[in-house]
């Protein structure tokens, strides 16, 4: 299989996770009135799929006992459903970061979700996997997370009136944040312990788990929504060609993301690459910006805001870099 030889690559990898991880939703904004649960049909299938492509193409390189098949018949299954279970838990995670972004916007769910993310991620994974100086690791995290909350101070600075802040929007991204951080210590446990798992085998097993739930906390939102009115399966078949394809897209984006993070892991510790790629708030931010002209006649406070989050994003790279090489 095919692992990053050098820590530039590795680094590589994890900012090109975070890309992805930050890029993903660029195909949801280009559906019109498409209900999020029904995008995720397509996008849970496309993170699956993409697993699979590059599980039997870099997974599968020259061979050997470190490919993908080869892999799954040597791992301990406990290892298998550490990694499935990882997945369940993500996307449960991952479908009320959405909820949540819908009831009290990006501007309070991003830096709420992703910043208890970032700091429990890490901190579980580094104590699975003390890989790299604890110190650097602790002080890049926390330039992180402070790059976390200006992408929502300057979402925040763009708002007008004193709009109340839903609780209810405040508790879903909160209990969000909760179980995004716990899908990368099963990660960390699958690659880490036993007759390990491979990044690309690790990453097949975790979309699965993310796919299957699906059928479970989906359908449960699609009949109970936390927002809006319930969705009807139906209108899945009703959907153009193109909105299904653009959830495909977004799930492959995600999943490639996914699997460079999990392939750098394998040289840097979950923990560094994990942190580095959670800062993917920055990168949809800059979409925002430049794509979707979310900051068109900006104030100069969040033109600050956005200065800021980007001299604080390259500052926690730097950190975290260091981290590793202490």
């Amino acid at each position: 299989m095919f692992v990053p030889s050098t820590f530039a690559v590795a680094l590589l990898m994890t900012i090109l996770s975070t890309v992805c991880w930050g890029s993903f939703a660029n195909t949801f904004k280009g559906t019109k009135n498409y209900r999020f649960e029904l995008y995720y049909w397509d996008y849970g299938l496309g993170i699956f799929l993409i697993a699979l492509v590059l599980a039997f193409t870099m997974g599968s390189y020259k061979g050997g006992p470190t490919a993908f098949v080869a892999n799954v018949h040597s791992a301990d299954y406990l290892n298998l459903g550490y990694a499935a279970l990882g997945g369940f838990i993500f996307n449960i995670a991952n479908v009320l970061l959405i909820a949540g972004i819908e009831i009290v916007g990006l501007s309070v769910a991003f830096p709420i979700s992703i910043g208890i993310a970032l700091v429990e991620g890490v901190v579980l994974s580094y104590a699975l996997q003390p890989r790299g100086n604890a110190v650097l690791l602790g002080a890049g995290v926390l330039m992180a997370v402070v790059a976390v909350v200006l992408v929502g101070k300057s979402y925040g600075a763009l708002r007008s009136g004193s709009q109340e802040v839903s609780k209810k929007g405040v508790w879903v991204c909160v209990v969000s944040g909760f179980l995004m951080g716990i899908f990368a210590p099963f990660v960390t446990r699958a690659m880490t312990h036993g007759n390990t798992l491979t990044p690309y085998t690790t990453a097949v097993f975790l979309t699965a788990g993310a796919f299957v739930c699906c059928f479970f906390f989906n359908t449960i939102l699609m009949r109970k929504p936390i927002v809006g009115v319930p969705v009807a399966a139906l209108d899945y078949f009703r959907a153009p060609l193109g909105y299904h394809a653009l959830g495909l897209l977004g799930g492959a984006i995600w999943g490639l993301g996914t699997v460079f993070n999990f392939v750098a892991a394998s040289l840097v510790g979950v923990a560094i690459s994990y942190a580095i790629g959670q800062a993917s708030p920055m990168v949809a931010c800059l979409w925002g910006v430049f794509a979707w002209k979310e900051f068109k006649g900006a104030n100069n406070k969040a033109k600050g805001y956005l200065a800021a989050m980007v001299v604080s994003y390259l500052l926690a790279l730097v950190l975290i870099a260091r981290a590793y090489a202490g």
